[in-house]
């Protein structure tokens, strides 16, 4: 009997051993598992910083190149534009509130009814995926801003995005009135596209001149420019002809 309680103990013995060394292979695997699952979450968190910080780190090489040339440097000559156009403007302090339903019959609009707040003056550059609304952008265009549409087309060049992002990046800054700019798009989701060929747009919201903003005697028109592709010589001579003091509020932020 004393043998076969020995052998007992001995089964029971190696047995425990056994669980315990199972045991032991579980838990390993199980910190290895959680060892893969933290190097996982670290790539991935890494991935989604590195993916954040690229586009903008692009963005600066590209731009970079143009950072000592002139705005009417960037981009294509003025003859890539053809030669500005007018209508008649209405709209002038015609406020709706924001969010309200707005057709604009022009590609893209130059004046007309509009929101009650303006989009400010600090940003110039904007995506599809973050631009104000037509209405808002509109309200600038009465306080004097040129506004640079680009379409589709343009908006899939990195070339001609990377001369809008330096052209807007002049006009930096709120102190100076005379940068009431901004570069937006315009989508398939706003309009009727521009006219055949034309890929770029200058709009200005003109009283007809700056000495009849001081008079009183607004003649409004809206200003148009259409171009084949961005051109900052074509767009200098534009904010010449029409300055941010030709327009229904000038002193508008």
């Amino acid at each position: 009997m004393a043998k076969s309680s020995k052998s007992s103990r001995t089964v029971r013995n190696e047995r425990q051993k056994v669980l315990e060394e199972m045991r032991a292979r579980q838990k390993a695997a199980e910190r290895r598992r959680g060892q893969l699952i933290v190097v996982v979450c670290v790539v991935v968190a890494l991935g989604i910083i590195v993916a954040a910080a690229w586009g903008p780190v692009v963005d600066h090489f590209r731009t970079a190149k143009y950072a000592n040339q002139a705005v009417e440097q960037i981009g294509a000559p003025a003859s890539a534009c053809r030669k500005p156009t007018t209508k008649p403007a209405t709209g002038n302090q015609e406020h709706l509130p924001d969010g309200s339903p707005i057709s604009y019959p022009e590609s893209p609009p130059a004046f007309g009814k509009h929101y009650i707040t303006p989009d400010p003056m600090a940003r110039k550059f904007y995506t599809a995926q973050d631009r104000p609304a037509l209405g808002t952008l509109v309200h600038n265009e009465e306080h004097g801003y040129t506004i640079l549409w680009y379409d589709d087309t343009v908006a899939d060049s990195s070339t001609q995005m990377s001369q809008i992002r330096a052209i807007a990046d002049k006009f930096s800054g709120t102190t100076d009135l005379r940068h009431k700019f901004k570069a937006v798009p315009w989508t398939a989701d706003d309009g009727t596209p521009f006219p055949d060929g034309q890929h770029i747009a200058y709009t200005h919201w003109s009283v007809g001149g700056t000495q009849n903003a001081a008079s009183g005697q607004a003649r409004q028109v809206g200003v148009w420019q259409y171009c084949s592709s961005v051109s900052g010589a074509a767009l200098a001579t534009f904010m010449t002809d029409y300055p941010f003091t030709d327009s229904p509020e000038p002193n508008g932020m």
